[in-house]
């Protein structure tokens, strides 16, 4: 039950980073433009696959649904991170607001861990050199998390709703962002904002061609403060094949930079190894 009651408040808060946060982002820091710092080689065994895999369509056609890889051979484990920005979030990012966080990016790299950022196409269109800059590295790749990060089913904590006719054009729109940004490693998987989804939006994004990624850990670290509480949140749910949802964002979640910083010696020191959720989805349609 408590486990249940987490995964709801953390999900909620999830949907609620579209309308009153920021995701990939904070007030201070380098300039939201600047390209976090490199390390002098990212390691040779996180080169992307030239051909994503995807996974096959599901009953009726559906477009496919990935939480995790349980069945996976190797105690191997996917963080994901989303850079949420809405539609209309244009004249906060204009007032000042920043959306971003280079920091934890160069943690990223610093620690040599592969990653998959889901990014909206509207943060694509805001910061286009840190959006490229991210999709060129090897260590990561970049997903669909939808144009507008606005809802694909109702009731998704208050988020606002994509028409089923305008779904498919919502997540084209964020693909036709990231070719203007440059962004060189895009992967065809998409996340639904909030996590919601019905069979009307699988329906409406078969033709898109995308696997739909979920999770099955949830970090907690959307408006968390205490960054030991999202650590052992994610340490006590992390499996073998695991898929954990984080977000790049210093001022909804500003704690993720630092719970990296501790989630990822310990699992290693537990024998896992980061992947990108390219390789899980890979194994998954292997299995």
């Amino acid at each position: 039950m408590i486990s249940y009651v987490r995964r709801t408040v953390a999900t909620c808060a999830l949907g609620a980073l579209a309308l009153g946060a920021a995701a990939c982002g904070g007030s201070t820091g380098p300039s939201p433009q600047a390209p976090a710092g490199r390390p002098a080689a990212s390691p040779p065994a996180a080169s992307p696959s030239a051909a994503p895999p995807t996974l096959a369509p599901g009953p009726a056609g559906l477009t496919p649904v990935f939480k995790s890889a349980p069945r996976a051979k190797e105690r191997s484990v996917a963080l994901t991170f989303d850079a949420d920005m809405t539609a209309d979030q244009g004249p906060r990012a204009a007032a000042g607001e920043h959306f971003d966080n280079p920091q934890l990016i160069a943690t990223l790299r610093k620690l040599k861990v592969p990653a998959t950022v889901f990014m909206t196409g509207r943060w694509a269109e805001e910061y286009p050199a840190q959006a490229k800059d991210i999709g060129r590295d090897p260590l990561f790749e970049v997903a669909n998390h939808s144009y507008s990060h606005y809802a694909f089913t109702g009731d998704c904590y208050g988020l606002p709703r994509v028409p089923a006719a305008g779904m498919r054009a919502d997540v084209e729109r964020a693909f036709t962002a990231f070719r203007k940004a440059g962004v060189e490693h895009v992967v065809p998987y998409f996340r639904f904002p909030g996590g919601c989804y019905d069979k009307q939006a699988l329906r409406a994004l078969t033709p898109a061609g995308v696997t739909a990624v979920q999770w099955d850990v949830v970090s907690g670290d959307a408006f968390a403060t205490d960054a030991g509480a999202v650590t052992r949140q994610v340490l006590d749910g992390v499996r073998a094949g695991s898929v954990v949802v984080l977000h790049c964002t210093r001022s909804a979640a500003p704690t993720t930079e630092r719970v990296v910083r501790s989630v990822v010696p310990a699992l290693r020191a537990k024998g896992f190894r980061f992947v990108r959720v390219s390789e899980l989805v890979g194994a998954a349609g292997r299995a």
